[in-house]
């Protein structure tokens, strides 16, 4: 990792997200029908409640208790419960891939694996379609400091120089206000189309 993130405008939470790779990820799991940087707290929500991010903990939870703990006010998702559940099998997919290593998916295999091999394991982890894993190969090539020979093409406009797309493009609250300002067009545009 190259850099601080700056994601969430919580300093707390931007720390945990650039030094913890489960952190970053179970963010972007949560990022959906939420405001981004209130999807990219929720991993900070989890590690404040159950002293530290722990993803054999979390994994080996009793699932209505850790689901108890996510819906919890201030809830970790406006779906806390579901989101909760899909954390926990995460964590377990996880676990039983790469050994419990979330850089695994980026790192394992000999050769190393390239951005379109990144990209096919990041759509199979639980709660990740296309979309999403283009988006996390972005933000990992921007601002993570993991950048696989062709992660750019891989994650299509979402790996674009410059771009305001995504979370991947937030680096402080200018780029988070020009992100929302693209994605409004981009719902103006498919609604009036």
């Amino acid at each position: 990792m190259t850099r601080t993130l700056h994601l969430t405008g919580n300093v707390e939470a931007d720390q945990l997200l650039s030094e913890d790779a489960l952190a970053l990820l179970i963010g972007m799991l949560l990022d959906q029908q939420i405001a981004m940087e209130t999807a990219f707290i929720g991993p900070k929500k989890i590690a404040d409640r159950m002293g530290g991010l722990d993803i054999t903990k979390i994994a080996e939870a009793d699932t209505e208790t850790f689901v108890e703990l996510c819906v919890t006010p201030p809830a970790i998702h406006r779906y806390g419960g579901s989101m909760a559940r899909r954390v926990q099998t995460l964590c377990q997919y996880i676990i039983e891939h790469y050994d419990g290593r979330v850089e695994g998916i980026w790192t394992d295999g000999r050769p190393k694996p390239d951005g379109p091999e990144v990209l096919k394991r990041l759509k199979a982890l639980p709660g990740y379609g296309e979309q999403k894993a283009k988006i996390f190969l972005a933000l990992l090539g921007k601002q993570y400091g993991v950048q696989p020979k062709g992660w750019r093409a891989a994650a299509g406009a979402y790996g674009d120089r410059g771009s305001r797309r995504s979370i991947a493009d937030v680096t402080g609250p200018d780029t988070l206000a020009e992100v929302r300002a693209f994605k409004k067009a981009a719902k103006a545009a498919a609604k009036a189309g």
